[in-house]
């Protein structure tokens, strides 16, 4: 078993808050990501899990059991550490078999221990190597196996792939997911790369400043970012994001549309509301060049040949927006062009909340930073 509950976990240095009454509950089983910017609050986070770091306020259960105040070795979880802390004078062997022998552990349970762990990662042929010998990608499949070979209640993972390179975080991001898949267990993974969060967790909880900005399902954060720092942070490029109004279109029947100095978006619904200031959000994959019945018209400023894609960075008035798409786009710098839009795909923030507005025939919707908080009603001054 591995259910974690997080109950306003609050934690200060001094006049600085890193993590700011975070509330959040991991499922048996789950591969949950802590994701967010250097600073955040998501290592302190799982270092407080781990009771590595004592929370200042808050509370912490596992299985149902609190270990707020319970030592490290006595809450049953397995941390594998950014920097792998290997026992350089050990073979992998007695690297992995180490946490059985501070237990006193039989002699020929360790062993048995070990050589299922090392086989169950591909170690096999490695035992009898020291760290030095290895790389960086074995050896952090030989700290995965001092984490497993305890058989623990939950994994806390703070961003183990960040010391190998492109290719091989690849590979090591997929035998993750599989160590994952054949395991069943709890996975709680601290990483800023998008990518990793992506790719492989069952939820993402996005962190800024300590406080938690949403939590979902990899589709349910990029698709419906609750926040406009979600909307930026997540996406490569990121969403273009501008300031517009909420307009009613008398000639349209009521049709709202969100405009801006050189643009006009429809978004799919009507009403009568007084022109409201709001950000606007549009993914650059939600672009595409129309010429015949465009929602506004920009100038080419730079084309990025990405192999497979192309964006192309455009600038509308003041507004400069990215556009993402198959190669060839059929754009060249320097090029006046017509862009469009699904009503569907435009996103609404507050401007000053920055959070997500879902627009009714009577107002809008905010949308709360998280599912324990209540939903406020009203269109935004």
């Amino acid at each position: 078993m591995g259910d974690i509950r997080i109950r306003g976990a609050t934690k200060r240095f001094g006049a600085v808050t890193a993590v700011d009454g975070v509330s959040l509950d991991v499922a048996d089983g789950e591969f949950l990501v802590l994701l967010g910017p250097s600073g955040c609050g998501k290592s302190t986070l799982l270092r407080a899990i781990a009771g590595l770091t004592p929370l200042t306020a808050g509370a912490l259960e596992l299985d149902g059991r609190d270990i707020t105040h319970t030592p490290p070795r006595e809450r049953d979880l397995a941390m594998v550490f950014q920097s792998y802390a290997l026992y350089p004078h050990l073979s992998v062997e007695r690297n992995i078999g180490f946490p059985l022998r501070a237990r006193r552990q039989a002699r020929h349970d360790i062993r048995r221990k070990v050589a299922e762990v090392a086989g169950t990662l591909e170690l096999s042929e490695l035992l009898q190597r020291r760290p030095r010998e290895l790389s960086g990608g074995q050896r952090q499949r030989v700290a995965l196996g001092r984490a497993l070979v305890r058989d623990p209640g939950a994994f806390l993972l703070d961003e183990p792939l960040s010391n190998l390179d492109a290719k091989l975080r690849a590979s090591t991001r997929y035998e993750l997911v599989e160590l994952h898949r054949r395991l069943r267990a709890t996975f709680v993974y601290v990483t800023h790369d998008q990518v990793e969060a992506m790719t492989m967790a069952t939820r993402i909880a996005i962190l800024n400043q300590g406080r938690l900005e949403q939590v979902g399902t990899p589709e349910e954060v990029y698709d419906e970012p609750a926040s406009e720092f979600v909307a930026g942070f997540l996406g490569s490029p990121p969403m273009n994001l501008f300031p517009a109004t909420i307009v009613s279109r008398a000639s349209r029947t009521g049709e709202l549309v969100a405009v801006a100095p050189g643009l006009e978006v429809p978004l799919g619904q009507r009403g009568e509301v007084p022109d409201t200031d709001v950000v606007l959000g549009i993914r650059p994959e939600h672009l595409r060049p129309d010429r015949a019945r465009p929602a506004m018209t920009g100038t080419v400023r730079l084309l990025e040949n990405l192999g497979g894609e192309e964006i192309a960075h455009c600038s509308v008035g003041e507004i400069r927006l990215c556009v993402r798409g198959p190669r060839p786009l059929g754009l060249a710098a320097g090029d006046e062009t017509g862009l469009a839009v699904e009503p569907g795909r435009v996103h609404v923030f507050h401007p000053e909340t920055g959070r997500r507005l879902r627009w009714q025939d009577d107002g809008a919707e905010t949308v709360p930073p998280s599912p324990t908080e209540h939903t406020e009603q009203g269109v935004p001054a």
